[in-house]
């Protein structure tokens, strides 16, 4: 049974339905953690990493502390919602056999390529950067007409490129397609994934919009080759680096671009010795329409219905799809907890919002639960006896009434038959984003309620 600390480390039984954090069930709060703050802001400058902007994700700090103390042997690490792949990538230079687990086409391109980047001949890829750019002066400088052409199925309000940009964008499409090794075309390809909204008309605060909407200018040109030359610079550089820290060793990864929840496809039960992992957080951050421009444009979506399957597998759903359902209950009893009647509380309320009150939050609730729960299945599964899972997740606040989810997804984990150990809480605060803030979606949260993220501490019975 996992211990219930407050910040002064004395037991207690609190109300649940307290918003101060000093109350909630299980924490052990900052200074008391085991575990350094798993924001990963410093990933923007560290090698490998820094290679693609992602809306959430660990530090390597935090990936590291977790290998170091709970992983003391060569072992198998899964990462089950693997994002851009930080948890694998720190692994890998650990010396473990890494598996992950991603939904989005293009985070698991991103994954792929950082992680098989060590293979790439480094003076190859300044052959083929030297290339490019002769490619793009010559095309810029003249009255070429680009083959390749945008997206047929990819539309937004406004136009995504200005003309000027657009040309240059359908210029480096061009020498992409000219690529024939298929590692150096991926590393391009994600190279301009990770780039491509930085010279567009959107931006991301920190879901994907039109720049004029946060006060922005449209960008009218952009020096698109010089971005893309400075982010191949810095891959060219870490390359380098990642072989040099692998010494001539040979890596077992493997990454699958599927849901976690057909993890008996690809996993041998009790194959896995640490987990390390955040699946998505009770916040509605939608990563599918976020990612949209890279997914049409790298050619894994070709029209809206094409991202539905995606929406309909990922890991609670979202509001916008089970919002209009009359009631979508829970799958599973949680005895000695409230969460059933925390969701009633939940539907019931701003009924006069129609589909934007209480009832279509408490469907997106009830479902993301599900979820946590089949995620608990899979855990049990896959951990060999006495393996460990450490799960980073954040509560949430929803028309303004606080759900500890890491509370609840602690008792839905000890429920299928894993050991609770402990729930840290490595950061008490951490910034809401419009689930929170957005008054015509959600009631303004008070004062007192307080966002934090959570590390589930669990292991897998012998």
């Amino acid at each position: 049974m996992a211990s219930i600390k407050s910040r002064n480390g004395k037991e207690k039984q609190p109300s649940l339905f307290d918003a101060d954090l000093s109350d909630a069930p299980g924490l052990v709060v900052n200074g008391n953690s085991a575990f350094s703050d798993p924001a990963f802001a410093a990933n923007k400058i560290l090698p490998i990493h820094r290679w693609v902007p992602w809306i959430a994700g660990f530090s390597s700090d935090f990936v590291r502390n977790a290998l170091d103390n709970h992983l003391n042997h060569k072992g198998t690490v899964l990462d089950s919602f693997a994002g851009v792949g930080t948890t694998l990538i720190e692994a890998a230079l650990s010396g473990h056999d890494v598996i992950g687990f991603e939904i989005n086409p293009y985070a698991a391109l991103a994954c792929r390529t950082k992680l098989t980047s060590y293979l790439i001949n480094v003076d190859e890829l300044r052959y083929k950067v030297l290339e490019f750019k002769a490619f793009f002066e010559e095309k810029i400088s003249s009255d070429y007409i680009p083959r390749s052409v945008p997206p047929e199925g990819f539309r937004t309000r406004a136009d995504f490129y200005s003309p000027r940009v657009l040309h240059k964008v359908l210029i480096v499409q061009d020498f992409i397609d000219t690529i024939g090794v298929i590692s150096l075309q991926n590393l391009f390809k994600l190279v301009f994934a990770a780039t491509m909204v930085s010279y567009s008309n959107y931006s991301y605060e920190p879901s994907l919009g039109r720049r004029v909407s946060s006060g922005k200018a449209e960008i009218s040109d952009f020096p698109v080759l010089e971005t893309f030359l400075g982010k191949l610079a810095i891959i060219v550089k870490d390359i380098t680096w990642f072989q040099t820290q692998l010494a001539g060793r040979e890596l077992r990864t493997s990454v699958v671009n599927d849901t976690f929840f057909n993890y008996s496809k690809y996993l041998e039960p009790q194959s896995v010795d640490l987990i390390v992992t955040s699946p998505p957080y009770l916040n509605n951050y939608h990563y599918n329409r976020n990612t949209r421009p890279q997914l049409y444009w790298l050619g894994y979506a070709e029209k809206p219905q094409d991202l539905e399957s995606l929406e309909n597998a990922n890991f609670g759903k979202y509001w916008q799809t089970v919002r209009e359902q009359e009631c979508l209950s829970l799958d599973f009893t949680l005895p000695g907890t409230d969460i059933e009647e925390r969701l009633q509380q939940l539907r019931l309320l701003n009924p006069e919002k129609k589909i934007y009150g209480g009832n279509g939050w408490a469907n997106y609730a009830a479902s993301y639960f599900n979820d946590c729960h089949k995620f608990a299945l899979g855990i049990r599964y896959c951990l060999k006896p006495r393996g460990k899972a450490l799960v980073v997740i954040g509560n949430s606040i929803l028309q303004g009434l606080t759900i500890p989810t890491d509370y609840y997804f602690g008792k839905i984990a000890e429920s299928v038959g894993l050991e609770l150990i402990e729930i840290h809480i490595p950061r008490a605060t951490r910034v809401g984003n419009s689930i929170i803030q957005s008054s015509v979606r959600v009631t303004k949260a008070e004062d007192a309620h307080q966002l934090y993220e959570a590390v589930i501490e669990l292991r897998k019975k012998r």
